[in-house]
């Protein structure tokens, strides 16, 4: 397996240090003359026609290189759009198995590796009949039927617990290989990079990555982690970046390059292998974490199961209600929630009122309300509901992934209502209220901003109180700090400055730009 470097984003996106050093990725696909390889975007009749033939069995090595190009199919397929698993089972399925041949049933393998229930029973069942029936194929190519194990699951962080790389050494009829995980602290604590690394090559890696954080003044500490634990982070982290792209897909002439395979199909390959480790369990309402308390949690424990009155004791908090299911494709399109936003403790009330899915996620309904308040997202936030806090998944703080539960989940019906703060220091807080429950306009764009009062606060300027404060130095020209707020807006005129001034088209124009 000859390394290569896969180890950027694309399109400029914000980095931090937790991006770690270069690191290997193995198994660079073999060129190959498709349609898709020469750059042009190709109909998935052609792929499922020439993708086989890509398959060199004779220059491969390692039942690897079958499954990233196997990922590399199916990430075509989900960038077309269709219904992948439809596809997979209808036409590139038997596409693959009629043809009948060493590469054909060596596609079929890495298909039932890398997809997941149905699509892999079906190419598993594919590729076994061709076997029965005499097609050939190299000797490596049965590793794939054998169980994946892991040995070990590893955590990098800084001495407050920000983690910076998760790290699981799988084995497989004795291959060992590392999958490494960089989170992006500036990205929702979303994936960063996965790479995919020889284990032999492995210590020599983690040398790299250590020592080019510490050389930034990070100290970086290592700890052994529970599977169950690492798939849960690493299952959160996938979810985190996944919301984010979902907005920004990656182009199909970029599913490969010259780097090797991109990240949806490293995606893929990871998924595959996390299916390994312990499933983390869904907990019943009440139900204690897995992890053990220690003696300050089971003294909050104990705090708030105290009856209120007693000494030292306090309210007894509500349990989060059990959150409902999300929408399925067989309930058909989402209707349209109409909703207010209105900044809490401002006076006069500054608020926008806007038309969103009812099925967007609260991390797509995050950055729609830093649009229509001309937020930066520059600091963290949490939506409160009776289902519980969401926002960047922080065990600590109780916050589960936004990515993960839709607006709709969390205030089903008009009426229902939620609360959203942005920077937890100036501590923005904003109450969100469904008006009400609209049927969908073919017409109309989505989402878009039909009401709203006044502009809003600028960022970092100290909260409600900062604001108000802000104002009445800016209509002062008087006041000693007039000329240093004035150069802290970057503003030459306080003429510029309007606190009364909206507009619904230029929210609207936000709004559609995070479409």
């Amino acid at each position: 397996m000859s390394p290569v470097s896969r180890n950027r984003r694309r399109n400029g996106k914000k980095r931090s240090v937790r991006s770690g050093a270069p690191l290997v990725v193995v198994g660079e696909p073999e060129e190959c003359d498709c349609p898709y390889c020469a750059g042009e975007q190709p109909t998935a009749e052609q792929i499922s026609d020439l993708l086989p033939r890509s398959v060199d069995i004779d220059a491969m090595q390692d039942p690897i290189e079958v499954e990233l190009v196997a990922a590399m199919l199916l990430a075509i397929g989900a960038a077309l759009g269709d219904d992948l698993d439809a596809a997979m089972r209808e036409l590139f399925v038997p596409t693959f198995e009629a043809q009948a041949t060493p590469e054909a049933r060596a596609m079929l393998a890495g298909i039932a590796s890398v997809a997941d229930g149905e699509v892999s029973r079906a190419a598993s069942e594919a590729a076994r009949r061709l076997a029965d029936g005499g097609v050939s194929a190299p000797p490596w190519l049965a590793e794939l039927d054998a169980p994946i194990t892991f040995e070990e699951c590893l955590r990098f962080a800084d001495p407050a617990g920000l983690t910076f790389l998760l790290t699981g050494r799988f084995q497989r009829a004795g291959r060992s290989h590392v999958v490494g995980v960089s989170l992006d602290d500036c990205d929702c604590g979303g994936v960063g990079e996965i790479l995919l690394i020889d284990a032999g090559q492995w210590p020599e890696a983690r040398e790299a990555f250590l020592s080019e954080l510490r050389a930034g003044g990070v100290d970086v500490t290592e700890e052994k982690v529970r599977p169950v634990d690492f798939r849960r982070a690493v299952e959160d982290a996938l979810d985190a970046r996944a919301d984010h792209d979902r907005f920004d897909p990656e182009p199909l002439d970029e599913l490969v390059d010259e780097d090797g395979p991109s990240y949806p199909v490293l995606t893929l390959l990871l998924r595959s292998r996390i299916r390994a480790l312990p499933a983390p369990r869904q907990r019943k309402r009440g139900q204690l974490p897995d992890a053990e308390l220690d003696v300050a949690s089971i003294s909050a424990l104990l705090d708030v199961l105290q009856p209120a009155g007693r000494a030292g004791g306090v309210p007894a908090q509500r349990r989060p209600a059990s959150l409902p299911t999300k929408r399925k494709k067989s309930d058909g399109p989402a209707p349209i929630y109409q909703i207010k936003v209105g900044l809490r403790g401002a006076r006069p009330p500054i608020w926008r009122r806007i038309e969103v899915p009812a099925d967007i996620s609260l991390a797509r309904l995050h950055k729609l309300i830093q649009a229509a308040f001309d937020w930066h997202d520059y600091h963290l936030h949490v939506f409160e509901t009776r289902y519980g806090s969401f926002g960047r998944p922080d065990a600590d703080l109780g916050h589960r992934a936004a990515s993960r539960v839709t607006l709709e989940q969390v205030a089903p019906a008009a009426g229902d209502k939620l609360s959203y703060t942005y920077d937890f220091g100036d501590n923005w807080e904003h109450d969100i209220l469904v008006e009400k429950v609209l049927d969908r306009d073919a017409s109309v764009p989505y989402p878009r901003c039909v009401g709203g009062r006044r502009a809003a606060p600028p960022e970092d300027c100290g909260g409600v109180w900062g604001y108000a404060e802000l104002v009445e130095i800016l209509g002062d020209p008087t006041h000693p700090e007039h000329s240093d707020r004035l150069d802290w807006l970057d503003l030459d005129d306080p003429a510029e400055f309007d606190p009364a001034h909206f507009n619904a088209k230029a929210v609207t124009e936000a709004l559609q730009r995070q479409r």
